[in-house]
C-alpha cells in the first residue's frame, strides 16, 4: 500500500503528515511556532525562520512512521486558491516539497491552505463528498470566510468565496482579547476556559455586524477593550466575545444558505474547535425551524495541520486512477 505526504507551514504551525490509500492517518506531526510573552503574533520573516528550523525535526519524526512508498506529495502553496493570495510562510514548506519532488520524482500536488482545511474537515464527514455542493466556514486567525464548495468531475473541489470578514478575523479577535487579559498567544483554549467560569447572566452587549458585503469584528474588539478597562469580570467578557462570534457566524450562515439554497455546512479552522461557539450554532441552526445540517472538523483537525493536503493529494490521484 502506498502513502501520501502532506506539508503545511502556516502562520503559527509547522506540520507534516502521512496518510494511506484508504485515507487512514499514519502520522500527524506538528510544532507550534513560538511567540514571545505579550506579543499578538509573529512577523512573516520570524515565522519563516522558525519553519526552516522545525522541518528537519518533523521529517526525522515522520521517517520513523514511514513504512510504505510515497506516491504523491501534497503541500500548501498559498493561503487561498485566488489570484494574489500569498504569504511567505507557505514558501518554507512548499520549497521543501518542490525539492523532494525534483530529487525523487514523486509527483507534487500544490494546494491552498484553505483547501487543506476543507479536506481535513471532510475526514470523518465523508458523506459531504456525496453532495453536489455544500457551504464551508473557515474561521481562524488568518481567515474568516464562508465558501461555496462544489464537486468537480475528474478534478478537485471547486471553492468559491462568499461572505467574508471586512476587518479583523475571528481568531484575531480572540487572540487580541486574550492577550489584553494577560493570556498567552494564541489564546483560544484559555479564553474558552475562562468563559466557562461565567454564569452567563447579564452579559455585556457585544456588537455583531453582518451585511450583504460581509461581517466585521473591529467593533467587538473595541467594545471588549472598553469592558476590560471598566473592570468587567474577565469570564463575562470572554463569554460575551465568544457569543458575539457565534452570533455573527449564525447570521452569516443563514444569509449565505438562503442565497444558495443549501442546507449542509462544514465548519473548519481553529476557531471552530471552540465548543461554546459550536454548541450555540448546533442549538440554533439545527433547530427544526431552521433545518440546517452542520458538520464540524474533528477537534484535532480543526487547527492548522498537514493532514488535509495529504488527503487532498490522495483524493486527486484516486480520481485520476478512477478516471
Amino acid at each position: 500500500m502506498n502513502s501520501f505526504l502532506g506539508i503545511d507551514t502556516s502562520a503559527y504551525t509547522s506540520s507534516l503528515a502521512l496518510v494511506d490509500e484508504e485515507q487512514n492517518i499514519i502520522a500527524d506531526e506538528r510544532m507550534i511556532l513560538q511567540v514571545g510573552a505579550g506579543k499578538r503574533g509573529l512577523r512573516q520573516s520570524e515565522a519563516f525562520f522558525q519553519h526552516i528550523k522545525n522541518l528537519p525535526f518533523l521529517f526525522e519524526r515522520l521517517a520513523c512512521r514511514l513504512d510504505a512508498p510515497v506516491k504523491a506529495i501534497g503541500a500548501s502553496a498559498w493561503p487561498r486558491r485566488a489570484e494574489g493570495s500569498y504569504m511567505p510562510v507557505f514558501s518554507a514548506g512548499f520549497s521543501q516539497a518542490e525539492a523532494l519532488s525534483h530529487f525523487t520524482g514523486i509527483p507534487l500536488c500544490p494546494f491552498s491552505h484553505q483547501e487543506g482545511h476543507i479536506m481535513a474537515g471532510i475526514k470523518g464527514n465523508e458523506e459531504l463528498l456525496e453532495r453536489a455542493e455544500f457551504l464551508a466556514v473557515h474561521f481562524s486567525g488568518g481567515t474568516s470566510e464562508l465558501l461555496h464548495v462544489q464537486q468537480q468531475e475528474g478534478g478537485f473541489l471547486d471553492i468559491q468565496s462568499g461572505l467574508s470578514g471586512l476587518d479583523l478575523h475571528a481568531g484575531q479577535l480572540v487572540d487580541r482579547i486574550g492577550v489584553a487579559m494577560g493570556l498567552a498567544f494564541p489564546s483560544g483554549p484559555q479564553l474558552e476556559k475562562i468563559a466557562r467560569q461565567s454564569i452567563g447572566e447579564n452579559l455585556p452587549i457585544m456588537p455583531s455586524s453582518v451585511g450583504d458585503k460581509g461581517f466585521s469584528f473591529s467593533g467587538a474588539e473595541t467594545r471588549a477593550q472598553q469592558l476590560i478597562k471598566q473592570g468587567i469580570p474577565y469570564p463575562d467578557i470572554a463569554l460575551a466575545s465568544l457569543r458575539c462570534i457565534a452570533n455573527t457566524l449564525e447570521k452569516s450562515i443563514l444569509l449565505e444558505a438562503g442565497r444558495k439554497g443549501i442546507k449542509d455546512v462544514l465548519l473548519v479552522g481553529g476557531v471552530m474547535a471552540n465548543t461554546i461557539i459550536k454548541d450555540r450554532l448546533l442549538a440554533r441552526l439545527e433547530h427544526p425551524a431552521v433545518g440546517l445540517k452542520l458538520f464540524f472538523a474533528s477537534p484535532g483537525l480543526s487547527s492548522d495541520n498537514a493532514v488535509g493536503v495529504a488527503l487532498a493529494a490522495q483524493f486527486i490521484l484516486r480520481k485520476a486512477d478512477d478516471g
